[in-house]
C-alpha cells in the first residue's frame, strides 16, 4: 500500500510541479476524512490540483463555481416534474460527486454556503423531506482569493471549523517555473493520469488511519499545544476540542502516508500550520488572520516531551 500511496504523489507531482508539501497535505486531509480550503490567487494550481487527485485516486469530480446568485438548489439539486410518469424526479446536484471543487467558496451568500458546509458536516443532505446519503469517499476542496474581498462573504469562524486544513499553494520556485513554461499545458496531461487505487483500497487506507499508534507522551505534546492557546494571552481564544482531534488525526495520516503505524511529535509539527492555522486569531486583532505568528510561537514555545 506505501508503493500506490508514494505512486499516487508522484502521479500528482508531474502534474503540479514544485508543490511536493502540499501535494502531501491534501492527500493527508483527505486520507483524514477531512476537507480542504485553499486560499490563494488566481492561476496557482489549485483546480488542477482537485482534477489530479480526483484523476489518480478514481474519484468522479465536479467544479463548482460560487457566484452571489448561486442557489442552494443549485448545489445540492432539485426535482424536475416529469409528465411521462406524472412524477417529480430528483436531479442529483454537483455535491453528490466524490471530490467537488467548491470554487470561489466565499463569493456565495452565507445561505448557499451553508448548503455546501452542511453536506460536508453530515455527509448526507436533507431534500423536500427526503434525506440522500453522499458519496463515500466525499472530499472538498474550495478556494477563495485572499486579496480580493469586495462581493465577497467571509466565511465565519464556525464554518471554517468545518476545514480540517487550510494550505496556500504560493508561487512556485524558479526551476520549477522553468519546467512549467517550457512543457506541456497542465490541463493537457491530466487526461493521461490513470487511477492509482481502487474505491475499496482507498476506503482501507482511509480505516487504518484511526488505527495508527498515538502514545500517552505524544498524545500529552497534543494537549500541551492546546492548551497554550488557551492559557496564553496573546491568543484570542482557544483551541476547540474538535480542533485537538483534527490535529491528531492529520498527524496519524501525516505518520501513515510516511510509513509509519505510529505517530511522532515530528508529524504533529507538520501538520500543525494547515490544520490550526485558520483556527486561530490574536487578541489584539480577533478580526484579522494572525494565524501563521502565533502558530510559529506554538512550534518554538511548547517542548515536544
Amino acid at each position: 500500500m506505501r508503493t500506490k500511496l508514494d505512486a499516487c504523489l508522484h502521479a500528482v507531482n508531474q502534474v503540479l510541479l514544485g508543490k511536493e508539501a502540499q501535494v502531501r497535505l491534501a492527500l493527508t486531509c483527505l486520507l483524514a476524512r477531512g476537507h480542504l480550503l485553499i486560499e490563494d490567487l488566481p492561476g496557482m494550481g489549485k483546480t488542477t490540483l482537485g482534477h489530479a487527485l480526483a484523476k489518480v485516486l478514481g474519484l468522479s469530480f465536479q467544479r463548482i463555481q460560487f457566484t452571489s446568485d448561486l442557489l442552494p438548489g443549485d448545489i445540492l439539486g432539485t426535482s424536475v416534474f416529469d409528465k411521462d410518469s406524472s412524477q417529480f424526479v430528483f436531479h442529483p446536484g454537483p455535491v453528490f460527486a466524490e471530490l467537488v471543487l467548491a470554487d470561489e467558496i466565499n463569493r456565495a451568500t452565507p445561505k448557499s454556503q451553508s448548503a455546501l458546509l452542511e453536506a460536508m458536516e453530515e455527509g448526507q443532505v436533507t431534500i423536500e423531506g427526503a434525506t440522500r446519503p453522499l458519496p463515500e469517499p466525499f472530499f472538498v476542496i474550495a478556494t477563495q482569493n485572499p486579496a480580493s474581498q469586495g462581493g465577497t462573504f467571509a466565511l465565519p469562524e464556525s464554518q471554517l471549523d468545518r476545514f480540517l486544513m487550510r494550505l496556500s499553494l504560493g508561487y512556485p520556485a524558479k526551476a520549477a517555473e522553468k519546467a512549467l513554461l517550457q512543457g506541456e499545458a497542465r490541463r493537457e496531461l491530466l487526461p493521461r493520469l490513470e487511477p492509482v487505487f481502487s474505491h475499496a483500497e482507498l476506503g482501507l487506507i482511509q480505516a487504518e488511519v484511526p488505527k495508527v499508534v498515538a502514545r500517552d507522551a505524544l498524545v500529552d505534546y497534543v494537549l500541551r499545544l492546546v492548551d497554550a492557546t488557551r492559557s496564553q494571552p496573546q491568543f484570542a481564544w482557544g483551541l476547540s476540542p474538535r480542533a485537538s482531534l483534527a490535529l491528531l488525526s492529520a498527524a496519524r495520516a501525516w505518520a501513515l502516508l510516511a510509513g509509519r503505524d505510529y505517530v511522532i511529535p515530528e508529524d504533529v509539527q507538520a501538520v500543525l500550520p494547515s490544520v490550526v492555522g485558520h483556527r486561530l486569531r490574536e487578541r489584539a486583532d480577533p478580526s484579522g488572520h494572525g494565524g501563521g505568528a502565533l502558530v510559529q510561537w506554538l512550534l518554538r514555545e511548547v517542548p515536544a516531551l
